[in-house]
């Protein structure tokens, strides 16, 4: 076809219904418009009136684009009407049972060459397309709410869906100016299939009162750059929808990460379902309101209450050279501290902090630092070749290597050197704060602070207390971040913290996906980015970290948690021994060193 389907026919006239009827004419395509009854179409034609006046008021159309698109739709109620279309698209409730009686009937109403696509979020599409005769004209349309704003739509396709039907799809999707993917009929295709599990994982974390909401949140903002953050997407979605489809996702893939957490059913019984209802894992000024309450509901990490106050810190030493030491280095030395940057060699200490003095340079061209502020941080920062310079030290942060053997013998180092009541942070970012911490004489003094690269632009920080670590010192590190502009996010001492626990499972699940032929890594990208308003796909982001540090820290998640679902991709192993590594070896996912 030239012009795909001229005449569209969509059967369910909700919310996402009304936008696709919408889209459809205003492509200038003719839509017949399917609802329940009588009422229930003269609902449908309201709301679109309505919505399309906004949108003139808004400036998106204007008043004689309205007039021609609500001329181009009809309504009704017989499903019989549906048989003038060249495409009918469903979107009624979404219950498998119910869309198999509607494929049916439309199967026996329309002509053979009529294609049916359907709109579910996580129900199978082969299991619809096998209430026809004619699967092979069968397939999801999935549109993302709202659809005038949505840019993405998945095409769907089952293993029997002929391939110029897909082609006729995404030709129509493009044609309403959309940008389709391509899917398999995998369980929640590509967005929802990698979306919800993550939501969920995030769900059952603040379940186990690991870190609190407000801090998984702001984790997940600040540590991805992700538009918003998991808890606070829960509430946007509805809890009740999205145990709705965790369940239809687990019910398809038997995986135990897709399993709902618990505390979904718990809200969902107590009528908390999020902005809708004014209150869900967060509290809202009103029920359908945008705007949070603070704070939040009564839930605090371990030890929260009653806060110790932090001891004062007026010098600050840091062990390593690299990008990370040298980063944190210019936090503290811009905030106003005394900094002692101590590597194995004195020259190696020399060349991390010219290294700094570069970094304050590009500051200074950039417009975001002064001369003289430059000249003053640099002036603080003192490099050294031995431990015994962190003598007077008030907090040591260690960012030395990642292998645990390493650090457990620089803190006991530390122990040797550092005065008493100093406190001594480890960067780790998968390593076990506790195992630092008994490598001294006092692991009380002992917490994680994991700054997230690079530390001069990157705001968070993720506070990591062991069962040891005393009130004072995680409230030094917590005033101390403050101190700095850094947003502090507490949690325990656990594989991955909050930012990797959460994130690593949703980039191996990509890995899985496009290692089962569902979709491949652009198109994975591309839903996850218009889908979600991430600002890089998961294969982007994988490249950049690098395919080995990624293996490492899902090695380690599953190691800690024995969960099947998080065993590491084969793929991503494959590629690892390969030498495929991402952007540092220019080849990973995809082939940089040809861009």
């Amino acid at each position: 076809m030239e012009r795909p389907f001229p005449t569209v026919a969509v059967v369910g006239l909700g919310t996402m219904g009304a936008g696709i009827a919408v889209a459809a004419a205003r492509s200038g395509r003719r839509v017949i418009g399917i609802e329940l009854d009588d009422a229930a179409a003269v609902r449908a034609r309201t709301r679109i009136e309505e919505s399309t006046a906004r949108a003139v008021a808004r400036e998106r159309i204007t008043a004689r684009e309205r007039a021609a698109l609500l001329d181009r739709i009809g309504y009704g109620h017989r499903l019989a009407a549906a048989a003038a279309a060249d495409l009918v698209i469903e979107e009624v409730p979404e219950r498998l049972e119910l869309k198999r009686e509607v494929f049916a009937e439309l199967d026996r109403l329309c002509p053979p060459q009529t294609v049916l696509a359907t709109g579910t979020t996580a129900l199978s599409v082969t299991g619809i397309a096998s209430a026809t005769g004619r699967p092979e004209r069968v397939l999801g349309l999935h549109f993302f709410n709202p659809v005038h704003s949505m840019e993405l739509v998945e095409v769907v396709r089952t293993v029997l869906t002929e391939p110029q039907v897909a082609a006729d799809a995404a030709a129509f999707a493009r044609a309403l100016g959309k940008s389709p993917v391509a899917a398999g009929d995998r369980p929640g295709f590509v967005v929802s299939g990698l979306l919800f599990g993550y939501l969920n994982q995030a769900a059952a974390m603040y379940e186990s009162t690991y870190a609190t909401g407000a801090d998984i949140d702001a984790a997940m903002r600040l540590g991805c750059g992700l538009p918003m953050g998991p808890l606070a997407l829960l509430d946007l979605i509805g809890v009740d929808t999205a145990r709705t489809v965790l369940e239809a996702l687990y019910e398809r893939s038997g995986d135990r990460l897709h399993a709902p957490a618990p505390i979904l059913g718990r809200l969902v019984a107590a009528g908390l379902l999020g902005r809708k209802t004014g209150r869900g894992f967060h509290r809202y000024a009103a029920p359908g309101s945008s705007q949070p309450l603070a704070p939040e509901p009564e839930r605090t990490a371990p030890g929260g209450a009653g806060r110790a106050a932090g001891r004062p810190v007026r010098t600050v030493g840091v062990c390593g050279s690299g990008t990370m030491a040298t980063g944190i280095a210019e936090v503290f030395a811009k905030a106003g501290y005394a900094v002692t940057l101590v590597a194995r060699e004195q020259q190696k200490a020399d060349r991390a902090k010219a290294a700094l003095a570069r970094s304050l340079d590009r500051s200074v061209a950039k417009g975001r630092l002064t001369g003289p502020d430059r000249d003053a941080a640099l002036a603080r920062v003192t490099p050294g070749g031995r431990l015994d310079a962190l003598a007077g030290a008030d907090l040591v942060v260690e960012a030395v290597a990642e292998r645990l053997a390493v650090k457990r013998e620089l803190f006991a180092a530390l122990d040797g050197v550092c005065r008493p009541g100093a406190v001594l942070a480890t960067t780790t970012s998968s390593l076990p704060v506790i195992e630092c911490a008994t490598a001294t004489t006092r692991p009380g003094d002992v917490v994680g602070m994991h700054f997230f690269n690079p530390a001069p632009a990157m705001r968070l920080v993720e506070v990591v207390s062991t069962v040891l670590t005393s009130d004072e010192a995680r409230a030094t590190v917590l005033e101390l971040c403050t101190a700095v502009r850094k947003h502090p996010v507490e949690c325990g001492d656990r594989a991955g913290f909050i930012v990797n626990a959460l994130l690593f499972p949703y980039l191996n699940d990509a890995v899985r996906t496009v290692a089962g032929h569902y979709a491949t890594v652009e198109d994975v990208d591309t839903a996850m980015r218009l889908g979600c308003g991430y600002p890089m796909g998961p294969f982007e982001l994988l490249d950049v970290v690098g395919l080995d540090v990624s293996l490492t820290i899902e090695q380690v998640l599953h190691r800690e948690f024995r969960e099947p679902g998080l065993a590491p991709a084969p793929l991503l192993e494959h590629l690892v021994a390969a030498g495929c590594l991402g952007r540092k070896t220019g080849r990973g996912f995809r082939d940089h060193a040809r861009r």
